[in-house]
């Protein structure tokens, strides 16, 4: 699989868009649940008051509490305040006519000293009924005398010694308590002095859950932004990587030998560059998508997690081991079941594709029920193997979600004992299971990743043993070029050959030499070797020993375009493109004249079934020229090389669908045309062969006979054999 990301590198910019992305995507997530948090405990629980030190308070409520700090904390405190000047400070309260206040210089710089003396003032000051307790205590140890008196007069009384000391003990009782709780029990002093002071607490409140809530709106438009660029950008970058494979993978086959064909097999390669790169597409888009943006989510997450509640971390743990757990168990099942998925869908498309392209033949013989539980067996194959894949994982989703309630439950059950204790707040619970959340959605988006990766990288595998498959025919690194002086001269030195992974020669050192101008004809019993000879000409096959010379070179040393820009090549089986005639016969020169496409044309003896179509030149092909006939064909494929008007013409038994009259005018016009080329002709029949210049005869893969019709009758006992089983008496002597 990782093979294939190194086809990243033309996007490598959209990737870092799409990471930085995720990026942006990731901390707006984050952010989102501390403003739920925010919204609970200081908008509804503190009235929207989020500061631990007053923005703005009474001259005699700031030196009533300080009071209760030592004097470095007092100088601090009082040099972060100031006076409020009417005359030059543009505040406007009523209160000023009464007393002076003092407003704060900068609200970012906080002293828990302070904090703590509100909330100490508070207690020993407020008529609400928990201080009232709190003061009745107090006054039970006093003396008789001064229980009539205010508690913060007494204190106002103390020596400076006792009032140390009292500030001593409250410090060690605070020390206790969380932060957090003493911050939010101070909210009431604040706001109970912003209340004396003239501030509207309602509209504070209202302001500061309305503020938050547009916040987070802001984050989620953001967050939804982010991920709609992100998901088109992979979905661009999935395509892009797919198109450049799938361009690679078929400029390879196209390079193919023979043999790379028969050991892929076409069904094979055919769903390796659909089905296979389809998978591999899939993958890429979730790996930009999830893979990057899950860690990214889930570290952020446990960071949070940490800071809000890390008393309550083990929980997060404990659900990740259990998801993991999961992940590795169902991965397990299926990733064998993966691997065969892939090579089913090629037996099911082989078979597809036999039972396709032979129904003549299943028709003839009557054998469709056959072909019928052929199909069905492969399709049950793969049916039964994509069921137990997707039962498998579709326990994902269900255990997923009884994980996540499972682990809700236990945070609402611990947290409810940390809040009862002072330990935790109600907003910073519900943002700590949203961050759990956030967690275990970040495995779970690593697990459809993981129900992925299999397949994905079995289809990369097979993509990439295309990729990095070893051609067995090249183009040598330094080509020599065709000399201009000979044109068609074709020589056979010692010519053997063998297909691979095969323990004997199919061609056993065979030597001839055709010269332009001439036709050299081929004929044997069948499997004698004669296609495979000729095959070996534009290098469909490279010889096993000896070496064949097209122009006094050899045909491994030059580009095998150059090579084929000098053959015309028509194969046994007649094959067409779909489109149209003319795009057929002009197939190898688009902007090639009418006038040469009509004359090839009328070589090829197909000029008079093309004229009698409606729209001539014009007419459709159908795809495998289906709609035409299996002579017709032939001489369209025969068209195809003449007009090309090559210096080589090679015919593997490429007159066989034609009549004799038919075979004889072709042959006749075809020597006319070409009589500077050298032509080869495979042949079953004796009458197509009968003028060739000279005729090789096979048998077995070795050349038992060379020369014309006439010296062959009499030296070559297996072309008499031949002649006498197609002619008559009467022919042998007349040929």
């Amino acid at each position: 699989m990782l093979k294939i990301f190194k086809y990243l590198k033309e996007n490598i910019i959209s990737v870092i868009l799409i990471v930085l992305l995720l990026i942006v995507q990731a901390n707006c997530d984050l952010t989102i649940p501390q403003y739920t948090s925010n919204i609970i405990n200081v908008g509804v629980q503190q009235g929207g008051i989020s500061e631990v030190n007053p923005k703005i308070i009474r001259k005699s409520k700031l030196d009533e509490i300080l009071l209760f700090v030592n004097d470095k904390d007092k100088k601090e405190i009082l040099s972060n305040y100031k006076l409020v000047d009417e005359k030059n400070d543009s505040y406007n309260y009523d209160i000023l006519d009464e007393e002076e206040l003092y407003v704060i210089k900068d609200a970012t710089k906080e002293n828990k000293a302070l904090e703590k003396a509100i909330l100490l003032d508070y207690m020993l000051t407020s008529d609400e009924e928990e201080a009232l307790k709190i003061q009745g205590k107090i006054k039970e140890d006093m003396p008789s005398t001064m229980q009539n008196m205010e508690i913060i007069e007494i204190i106002k009384s103390l020596p400076s010694e006792e009032l140390d000391n009292f500030r001593k003990s409250i410090d060690e009782q605070f020390s206790s308590m969380p932060d957090s709780i003493i911050s939010q029990s101070a909210v009431s002093a604040i706001k109970e002095e912003y209340s004396k002071v003239g501030l509207n607490t309602n509209s504070i409140q209202t302001n500061y859950i309305i503020i938050t809530g547009l916040k987070m709106l802001g984050l989620s438009l953001l967050s939804v932004v982010s991920t709609i660029l992100t998901v088109l950008l992979a979905s661009r970058v999935g395509s892009g990587l797919s198109k450049l494979v799938r361009r690679k993978e078929f400029k390879k086959v196209l390079n193919f030998g023979t043999a790379e064909y028969k050991n892929f097999g076409i069904s094979s390669l055919i769903t390796r560059s659909t089905n296979d790169i389809q998978q591999v597409q899939t993958m890429i888009i979730m790996t930009l998508r999830l893979f990057i943006y899950a860690p990214i989510l889930a570290f952020g997450a446990v960071r949070k997690v940490l800071e809000t509640a890390p008393s309550m971390t083990y929980i997060i743990w404990l659900g990740i081991i259990v998801v993991l757990t999961l992940i590795f168990t169902l991965f397990a099942l299926a990733m064998p079941k993966f691997k065969k998925v892939q090579k089913l869908i090629d037996k099911l498309n082989l078979v597809t594709r036999e039972i396709i392209t032979g129904i003549p033949v299943i028709r003839a013989f009557s054998n469709q029920k056959y072909e019928e539980e052929r199909f069905s067996e492969a399709n049950t194959n793969l049916k039964k193997t994509n069921l137990f894949v997707n039962r498998v994982m579709n326990l994902m989703m269900p255990a997923m979600t009884f994980i996540m309630n499972g682990i809700c439950i236990l945070i609402i059950w611990k947290g409810s004992y940390a809040i009862d204790d002072g330990l935790l707040q109600v907003g910073d619970m519900l943002a700590f299971i949203q961050y759990a959340m956030q967690i275990i959605m970040s495995f779970l988006m690593i697990s459809m990743f993981s129900i992925l990766l299999p397949r994905a990288n079995v289809s990369a595998n097979r993509i990439m043993e295309i990729l990095e498959e070893d051609e067995s025919i090249k183009d040598p690194i330094k080509p020599k070029t065709f000399s201009k002086r000979i044109t068609g001269l074709v020589e056979f030195k010692n010519v053997s050959f063998r297909y691979p992974d095969s323990d004997e020669d199919v061609i056993t050192d065979v030597t001839f030499t055709a010269k332009p101008g001439t036709t050299t004809a081929f004929i044997g019993s069948t499997g004698s070797g004669k296609s495979t000879l000729i095959n070996l000409i534009p290098r469909l096959y490279d010889v096993t020993k000896g070496e064949i010379l097209v122009d006094g070179i050899n045909v491994k040393d030059v580009r095998g375009k150059d090579l084929h820009d000098k053959i015309g090549y028509v194969p046994q089986k007649g094959i067409l493109f779909s489109g149209t005639i003319e795009s057929n016969i002009k197939y190898s020169d688009s902007n090639m004249s009418d006038e040469r496409m009509i004359t090839a044309a009328r070589i090829a003896q197909a000029e008079e079934f093309i004229l009698s179509k409606k729209d001539g030149y014009k007419s459709e092909i159908s795809q495998g020229g289906t709609n035409v006939s299996g002579g017709q064909k032939q001489r369209l494929s025969i068209a195809r090389a003449v007009a090309k008007n090559p210096e080589i013409y090679i015919f593997d038994d490429s007159f066989s669908a034609l009549d004799f009259k038919t075979d004889l005018e072709l042959r006749k016009a075809l020597y006319n045309y070409a009589k500077d080329s050298t032509i080869f002709i495979v042949a079953q029949r004796i009458n197509t062969i009968l003028k060739a210049d000279q005729i090789v005869v096979l048998d077995e893969g070795k050349v038992v006979g060379i020369g014309n019709h006439k010296e062959l009758l009499k030296t070559c006992s297996v072309y008499k054999e031949i002649a006498e089983s197609q002619l008559g008496e009467e022919e042998l002597k007349n040929a």
